[in-house]
């Protein structure tokens, strides 16, 4: 007999290839009524989250939004960036925190609740989940992805399709493909034979595809042996689309998008964010030179125009609420599955009710729970960890930040919790990396913690061995300092959700410690300056600021973080020869 979730599911199932049937149709229809310049517009956005729509032919225009971990839609002026506020979301668990629980159901669960926030925002495409391979240990974006493992990485991100298009949103799963490090991105030229290539870093993608069926993906920036992801025939049409039958929308990272007909050719659906009326000039001039036929605007329109139809209708059907304590309740159950015990030795945990816990650490009382970027999300609800010690059964004697967030050495800091330290039977002492040890945009330049932190371990276990450490980070780091704490507890990027302090799961067994060298990572806050100079004085054509939508929205200065001038650079230097 079918679980009642299997009934359920291909109940869904039937219910969308019925619903796509019908836009396929429609589709066809207006493909015969719409003009050459009218399709071309329709395949980049008008906004920098939503795509062009045309009432005037029944065609609506959808929001797309950030969400590996939480939606993140802007509630004012919107920027890719994470620079803007954006409507409050449930914030869970980031992709590595998630692996280290090896369980795809619990991140169907998640899924299922991102795509209902989606739903009740209006969103039609929720921009994730992240699935890259983590090959390079210093990737200032690893905490939005899985694994190092394809496998582990494809069969989670394949839950989280499930579950956000079971309630009529699409999912698009990203960065496709061969994207591992930051540094020059937008330029950098991934050099892999065939077997590397479909062994290691497509099988995740290709696990999601065939097991998920997301109705859309993200190319990535960087070229992948000389073409650029978004340009790639082999592997937009022969891989993803000829081989593993993906009849999606394949959507360009924002600003990704090079040779906008050369992408449409080989497979790029829909150019995002805003390229304005050059993008239509562009795929015009395009088939009037012959470098692309009608019928490659007419293919792409088919992958897109069925998108738009379908969950334009399941959003306009959806409710505009969400249970956001039940989504808190979950992100709480996911960050406690997830946590992973790396020491124990002596036994020292569980604490025995009524212990004298001194807490340390400024992690304690300000944690690290998400990344910044274009992946920040305005949390409904953040559990931190000294107030729910306080609330507790363990006796908290008192609380001391211990050291400088960023690094710097404080010696009056460090004596005052040593002083504190004396007068516990437990120290709880809280590290991490900080905001600014990693970056989108920017890798990490050593995998060390803070010196600060580790003189501080060494003082407090010259007066008190008994140390529990949690510690706080997003990507794997050294850890010479090992020796001088019995006890170590690693919590990836949790979510709001926040974690108890407990070292057993929900069944009451040691927390697994197969995940335990997953590479994972956390933000970097970065520095930003205005600029307040056109474009074209940075050797920029005036002709291209349509073209460079990160740098001018509406021919406004805007505030940008100081790496993206290199990035873009680079690409102006690509894409126009110029410096």
């Amino acid at each position: 007999m079918k679980a009642a979730s299997d009934v359920c599911l291909q109940a869904l199932d039937a219910a969308f290839l019925k619903r796509r049937e019908n836009h396929m149709q429609n589709t066809e229809l207006l493909l015969k009524e719409l003009t050459l310049e009218e399709k071309c517009a329709l395949l980049s956005g008008a906004e920098t989250f939503k795509t062009r729509g045309m009432p005037e032919h029944g065609i609506p225009q959808i929001w797309l939004s950030d969400g590996p971990h939480g939606l993140r839609k802007q509630a004012g002026e919107s920027d890719h960036l994470g620079l803007n506020p954006s409507v409050p979301a449930t914030c869970f668990p980031t992709a590595s925190a998630v692996a280290n629980s090896w369980d795809a159901a619990l991140g169907e669960e998640i899924g299922a609740a991102l795509g209902e926030e989606a739903a009740a925002q209006e969103v039609s495409v929720v921009l994730g989940p992240g699935l890259n391979m983590k090959r390079n240990p210093l990737c200032g974006r690893s905490f939005e992805y899985f694994s190092e493992d394809p496998y582990l990485a494809g069969k989670l991100a394949a839950g989280y399709i499930r579950g956000i298009q079971s309630k009529g949103v699409a999912a698009c799963p990203k960065h496709f493909a061969v994207n591992s490090q930051e540094t020059r991105r937008m330029a950098s030229d991934s050099i892999v034979d065939e077997r590397t290539l479909r062994e290691i870093y497509l099988t995740g993608f290709e696990i999601a595809v065939k097991e998920g069926h997301p109705r859309s993906i993200m190319s990535s920036y960087n070229l992948v042996n000389g073409t650029y992801a978004n340009e790639n025939k082999h592997l937009l049409m022969e891989i993803l689309r000829g081989e593993w039958g993906f009849d999606g929308a394949v959507i360009t990272d924002w600003g990704g998008s090079n040779d906008h007909a050369l992408g449409v050719r080989n497979g790029s659906t829909l150019e995002m964010p805003a390229p304005g009326g050059d993008s239509v000039r562009e795929l015009l001039a395009a088939v009037e030179s012959g470098k692309i036929s009608e019928s490659d605007i007419d293919a792409r329109l088919s992958e897109l125009l069925p998108l738009v139809f379908d969950t334009k209708a399941a959003l306009d059907a959806a409710p505009r609420e969400f249970d956001a304590a039940a989504h808190h309740a979950l992100a709480r159950r996911a960050a406690e599955e997830s946590l992973v015990l790396l020491k124990n030795e002596g036994s020292l945990l569980p604490l025995a009710a009524g212990s004298k816990v001194a807490v340390i650490g400024d992690f304690a009382k300000n944690p690290r729970y998400q990344g910044a970027g274009s992946s920040m999300v305005n949390s409904t609800q953040v559990d931190v960890l000294l107030d729910k010690l306080i609330d507790s059964e363990l006796n908290v004697i008192g609380y001391q930040q211990g050291f400088d967030r960023h690094g710097k050495p404080d010696a009056a800091l460090q004596k005052s919790a040593c002083e504190l330290a004396t007068q516990a039977d437990t120290v709880i002492l809280c590290m991490g990396l900080d905001e600014i040890a990693e970056s989108e945009g920017l890798d990490r330049s050593n995998l060390r913690l803070a010196q600060n932190q580790v003189d501080l371990l060494q003082a407090v276990a010259a007066v008190n061995p008994k140390i529990v450490v949690v510690l706080y980070s997003g990507s794997v780091v050294e850890t010479p300092w090992l020796d001088n704490c019995p006890v170590v507890r690693r919590l990836r990027r949790s979510g709001g959700g926040g974690r108890r302090c407990g070292c057993t799961d929900r069944q009451g067994q040691s927390l697994r410690q197969a995940g335990r060298n997953m590479a994972v990572g956390l933000r970097r806050r970065t520095q930003r300056r205005r600029l307040c100079h056109p474009p074209q004085d940075r050797g920029v054509p005036r002709g291209a600021v349509h073209r460079l939508p990160l740098l001018y929205h509406g021919g406004k200065s805007c505030a940008l973080p100081v790496w993206l001038w290199h990035e873009l650079h680079d690409v102006c230097v690509q894409r126009y020869g110029r410096r």
